[in-house]
């Protein structure tokens, strides 16, 4: 990879990406073989980038996504060791004994997906795009100005350089500053909540069954991992997450047991948790004048139904995909007709799903008694119906 550092002022690309997370670096590397010259800018320094730390998050991967992944290359460096499968998923509502079963029985397609740590996937992205040919990565500097052209856009990084680019895409994330830059606006709803994460060891076998359990006055989930181990997620208050975090590992792995009424047995903590609040947002636009957005800066998702992530890499595989085709034709890569197509696209496969996991995050955080009895009854309609529950794992499993 050439020396980014010797690059003068005013140099010509093609693609500029902001933000070097997986959705940046996995959209890099769907450019490889198409004589784009791309450049991807990311404020942390490449030792951050190669060795990224954990950060407590375990990812549901999806068929769709691992097929994804496995043409970009990524898949297969991943440690096999920390792929989990997910056989089965349930839904619960409060103390009920009852659950809705996702299983990939019902589909009859293997396991519903995979369970992926998010700095091994990050750390695979990297690898992935070392010596990738007209790759620059231009660590440790951010983007400072963005002003659009009718051929080109103006980037002034923070470090002084200035970067003429055909297409500007925004991947740094829902809190995106490149996105303001552009003038695109995004609903935002803070949950008022926060995440906590964190990896525990456990004495009653899982079965690689995930949950996702609507307590009243918290929300949680356990995603199976290998080894007897699983990650525990709890959605509350951000004070009530800050004095769970103050507890000493003992007491840690107490409060965490009792969350999930000793269903697991006696759960330890073996790794740091960690805590994230809980904001969604959606775009405005995903397109405008020589720009694009995709992963977060296009779709920040509630992690309740877990397709975060796999909206954000179907969004970097859509907009690659226009931008070959062009490439391909000899055609403007930041053409209007073409980034419609990604925006309408991606804006088809997420609005909906957005919406109903808002929606469900609203229905099923409310402990008002009315929604309790909704929940409930929503439940059970949803067991009843098993060309439902199938759908749900078709669409878990389709590649």
């Amino acid at each position: 990879m050439p020396d980014a550092r010797a690059m003068n002022v005013n140099v010509e690309v093609d693609v500029l990406v902001v933000g070097a997370g997986p959705a940046g670096l996995c959209f890099a590397r769907a450019l490889a073989g198409s004589g784009l010259r791309v450049v991807v800018v990311e404020q942390q320094p490449r030792a951050a980038l190669a060795e990224p730390g954990f950060d407590g998050r375990e990812i549901a991967l999806t068929h769709a996504s691992r097929h994804i992944l496995e043409q970009l290359g990524l898949w297969e460096r991943l440690d096999s060791h920390e792929i989990s499968p997910l056989r089965d998923a349930k839904v619960m509502d409060g103390g009920s004994p009852f659950a809705l079963t996702f299983a990939a029985r019902d589909a009859q397609g293997g396991d519903l997906g995979w369970l992926v740590p998010n700095h091994l996937i990050r750390r695979a992205a990297w690898d992935s795009v070392q010596g990738q040919a007209d790759l620059d990565i231009l660590d440790a500097c951010s983007v400072r100005g963005i002003v659009p052209g009718a051929r080109h856009s103006e980037v002034t990084l923070t470090d002084g350089r200035r970067l003429q680019a055909r297409l500007v895409v925004a991947a740094d994330s829902r809190f995106s500053s490149t996105r303001r830059m552009l003038g695109i606006g995004a609903r935002m709803r803070d949950f008022g909540k926060s995440m906590l994460v964190c990896r525990m060891q456990i004495e009653v076998p899982h079965q690689h069954t995930a949950w996702e359990w609507f307590g009243y006055g918290r929300t949680m989930a356990l995603l199976p991992l290998n080894g007897g181990q699983a990650s525990a997620v709890i959605t509350l208050p951000p004070r009530d997450i800050e004095a769970l975090l103050a507890q000493d590992e003992a007491s840690f792995g107490r409060s965490i047991s009792t969350c999930f009424e000793h269903r697991l047995g006696a759960m330890t903590p073996v790794a740091r948790a960690l805590a994230y609040p809980l904001v969604g947002v959606y775009a405005n636009a995903f397109v405008g004048e020589r720009c694009a957005l995709i992963g977060d800066a296009a779709v920040g998702m509630h992690p309740v139904t877990a397709h975060g992530f796999n909206l954000g890499l179907q969004s970097q595989d859509r907009l690659a995909a226009v931008l070959c085709r062009a490439a391909g034709r000899g055609t403007d890569i930041a053409a209007p007709a073409g980034l419609a197509t990604y925006e309408r696209g991606h804006r088809l496969a997420s609005r909906p799903l957005y919406e109903a996991t808002n929606a469900i995050a609203t229905l099923y955080t409310d402990d008002r008694l009315p929604a309790r009895v909704l929940r409930r009854a929503g439940l059970r309609l949803a067991h009843g119906v098993a060309p439902f529950r199938q759908l749900i794992a078709a669409h878990l499993t389709q590649h």
